[in-house]
C-alpha cells in the first residue's frame, strides 16, 4: 500500500467504530451511573448531525456567491452566540450585543486575515477553505469568550464593594475595574495557552491527525496545525479583549457610577 493511499471507511467499518459506543454504554450500565440513555442519545445525535453537515457541505462547496457564504458565516456566529448564552447563567448587561460584536470582529477579522495572507487562496470566499477555517476559529474561540464574559459578571458582583471604594477614592471606571479585567482576561486565555502547551507532546490535534490519515505529509500537516493554532490564539485573545473592553462599561453609568445592583439584563 502506498503511503499516500487514502483508506475509505465503508459502512461496515463505521459499524465497527460504533461498537465502541456500545462498549461505553455497557461500561456505564455495569457501573450503574445512569447515563446509558444520555450516551446513546448523544451518539445518535452526533451521527445524524455529522451526516447532515456532510451533505450540506457538499452543497455549500458548490456555491460561488460571496453574499451566500457571508450569510452562512453569520448563521454560524448566531448559533455560537446562542450556545454561549445558554451556558452562562449570570450575563453582563447587553450580553448578546457585546458578545456578537466581539466575535464578529475578533473571529471574523482573524479568519479573513488567515485566509488572505496565510493560506492565500483565490477567490477569498471559496467555501471549501473559508467555512471550515471559520468553523475551527469560531468554535475554539468560544470557550475563551464564554470564560471572559462569565468571569467578568462574577467578579463585578463579588467585588462591588471594592469597586465602590475605588470610585470614592477618585478612580474612574476603568481604573477601578482594572484588577477585575486582568483576572477575567487571564482566566479566558488559560484554555488556549494549555492547548498550545499540550499540542504535540500530550495530544495530536484532530485536524493534523485527519490530514495525516488522509495521506498528507506529516510535516505539511504540522505546518498547517501551527498556523491554525496561531489563528485560534489570536482570535481568542482579541475576542476576549473586546468582550471585557465593552463589558465592564455596561456596569457603569456615563458619570462613572456603579449601577446597583450589577445584574443581568
Amino acid at each position: 500500500m502506498s503511503d499516500n493511499t487514502l483508506i475509505h471507511l465503508d459502512l461496515l467499518r463505521l459499524v465497527y467504530a460504533y461498537a465502541l459506543i456500545l462498549l461505553s454504554i455497557s461500561l456505564a450500565r455495569f457501573r450503574q451511573i445512569g447515563q446509558e440513555r444520555q450516551i446513546l442519545w448523544a451518539s445518535l445525535r452526533m451521527v445524524v448531525q455529522l451526516l447532515a453537515v456532510g451533505y450540506l457541505l457538499q452543497l455549500v462547496f458548490t456555491l460561488r456567491s460571496p453574499l451566500l457564504i457571508i450569510m452562512i458565516l453569520l448563521t454560524m456566529t448566531g448559533f455560537s452566540l446562542q450556545i454561549a448564552g445558554s451556558r452562562i447563567k449570570q450575563k453582563m448587561p447587553g450580553f448578546y450585543r457585546i458578545m456578537g460584536s466581539s466575535i464578529l470582529i475578533g473571529c471574523g477579522g482573524v479568519t479573513f486575515y488567515f485566509c488572505l495572507l496565510v493560506v492565500g487562496y483565490t477567490p477569498w470566499y471559496d467555501p471549501r477553505y473559508l467555512i471550515p477555517l471559520a468553523g475551527m476559529i469560531i468554535g475554539n474561540s468560544m470557550n475563551s469568550a464564554s470564560l471572559a464574559a462569565e468571569r467578568l459578571a462574577a467578579e463585578m458582583r463579588e467585588r462591588s464593594d471594592e469597586l465602590e471604594t475605588a470610585l470614592c477614592l477618585g478612580a474612574n471606571a476603568r481604573q477601578a475595574s482594572e484588577p477585575i479585567l486582568r483576572t477575567a482576561y487571564k482566566t479566558a486565555l488559560i484554555p488556549t495557552i494549555n492547548s498550545m502547551a499540550a499540542t504535540g507532546i500530550v495530544a495530536l490535534p484532530g485536524m493534523m491527525t485527519g490530514q495525516i490519515l488522509s495521506g498528507t505529509s506529516p510535516m505539511l500537516a504540522v505546518r498547517y496545525q501551527i498556523a491554525i493554532l496561531c489563528a485560534i490564539t489570536a482570535s481568542a485573545a482579541i475576542t476576549a479583549f473586546l468582550i471585557l473592553l465593552q463589558g465592564y462599561r455596561s456596569y457603569f453609568t456615563a458619570a462613572d457610577q456603579l449601577r446597583h445592583p450589577p445584574s443581568s439584563p
